[in-house]
């Protein structure tokens, strides 16, 4: 099977232009494509996760990336899928989150000579002339278009800025500089990206009388149709300071059942066949699955050794075996402590298992779902003595997901 054969059987093609001429190039590994990336956080999350995969397949079959990073266009922000305006950064919170972006990528492209090229659009657009974009780009695109491509459609009730109407602009020229630049002929991104996409292909065509490419994949959704990546506590971040390993782990290991195989083959390297297999999977052979998925996953985000220890913690949670040792630890100090105790609600935000005391109150009921060594804690004033928390600790959770060690320095 052909890499863009395995692409469409794995599900992760969404749109293209030119199909025809997108196979051949890509499957006789002659593409060469950029994926743009805007520096909002100091860190990529799993929302992102199947762009650099993307990125690391087509490389695999000789084509050539660019990573593009929006040093420029982070200027602005994408208004696709918002529904406000997002808050403009200041230039050295977007180089600090560039550099943080390209220290990740490195673990899933290969850059060098010959190899993946690494661009910062901040380099060609913050010295733009803006008279001279409006003659020489602007020209080329019509009003009613752009207001009719659903990455603004869905802004006008609450307000589009003209601030934000740049951005598509900003895109096209992007497109339209890596062409000249670097033959790039084609752009790959999130389906929310198509409007974006498309005015670049315009671009190149009206400007240079020449063809360029877009597809889209498809978005990480699960069975319901919901975002996947997401956290009570916030986004599954790629950056172990932000997600542990263990944490980013355990998120692969407890998706639903209905998403696990689709997991497997938008984001592992597994061959289809293998996953194939796992259709005929039923019940307790799902948890293996899953327990694959958040292996393959960890691993490829974090190295081998990390998956392992994050495994190891996970079966010493679910099945008292195993190293406990890698189980996120949260160390408390005296201060933390009134009297040698500290009650639950405190603890749980120490922890970082709730974010605020009301939080706490609301997830300690009758019918709780926080845990210490497995004892269900239902009285919101329930102390924890300091000789519970010496040596090892305890294990506190709030959830069937959730745990963290506790312990006292």
């Amino acid at each position: 099977m052909k890499i863009y054969e395995e692409l469409q059987a794995r599900g992760l093609i969404a749109q293209v232009t030119d199909e025809k001429e997108i196979r051949e190039l890509v499957n006789a590994g002659k593409a060469t494509f950029y994926i743009g990336f805007d520096p909002t956080a100091d860190s990529r999350h799993v929302g992102h996760f199947m762009a650099l995969c993307l990125m690391k397949r087509l490389q695999m079959a000789g084509n050539r990336p660019i990573a593009l990073l929006g040093g420029g266009t982070g200027m602005v922000g994408d208004p696709s899928g918002r529904t406000d305006m997002r808050p403009m950064m200041t230039v050295d919170t977007i180089n600090h989150n560039i550099e943080c972006f390209k220290k990740q990528m490195s673990r899933f492209i290969e850059f060098g000579e010959g190899k993946a090229i690494l661009v910062n659009n901040a380099d060609g657009v913050l010295d733009l002339n803006y008279v001279e974009l409006l003659r020489e780009v602007g020209a080329h695109f019509s009003v009613n278009r752009m207001l009719a491509a659903e990455c603004y459609k869905q802004r006008m009730k609450e307000g589009l800025s003209f601030f934000e109407f740049n951005y598509m602009i900003m895109q096209s020229y992007d497109f339209y500089r890596l062409f000249l630049d670097h033959g790039c002929q084609m752009q790959f991104g999130g389906d929310d990206q198509w409007s974006n996409m498309l005015a670049g292909t315009e671009l190149i065509r009206r400007k240079l009388g020449e063809n360029a490419y877009a597809m889209t994949q498809t978005l990480l959704l699960n069975s319901e149709g919901k975002k996947m990546g997401k956290t009570q506590s916030g986004a599954v971040w790629l950056d172990p300071d932000k997600t542990t390993p263990f944490e980013f782990y355990q998120y692969w290991r407890n998706v639903d059942d209905a998403d696990v195989l689709h997991c497997l083959r938008l984001l592992t390297f597994l061959p289809l066949e293998q996953i194939d297999e796992m259709d005929k999977w039923e019940g307790s052979q799902l948890n293996q699955a899953k327990e694959i998925l958040a292996h393959e996953l960890t691993a490829l985000v974090h190295g081998e050794d990390e998956a392992q220890k994050a495994e190891a913690g996970a079966k010493a949670l679910f099945t008292g075996s195993g190293d406990s040792e890698h189980i996120p630890t949260v160390e408390l100090s005296e201060e933390d402590l009134t009297d040698g105790e500290i009650d639950i609600i405190s603890l749980l935000i120490k922890a970082e298992l709730v974010g605020t005391r009301n939080e706490g109150r609301r997830a300690i009921t009758p019918n709780t779902c926080v845990t210490i060594d497995g004892e269900k804690i239902a009285d919101i004033k329930y102390q924890v003595k300091k000789e519970a928390l010496e040596g090892d600790g305890i294990l506190v959770g709030k959830g069937k997901k959730s745990f963290k060690k506790v312990c006292v320095k």
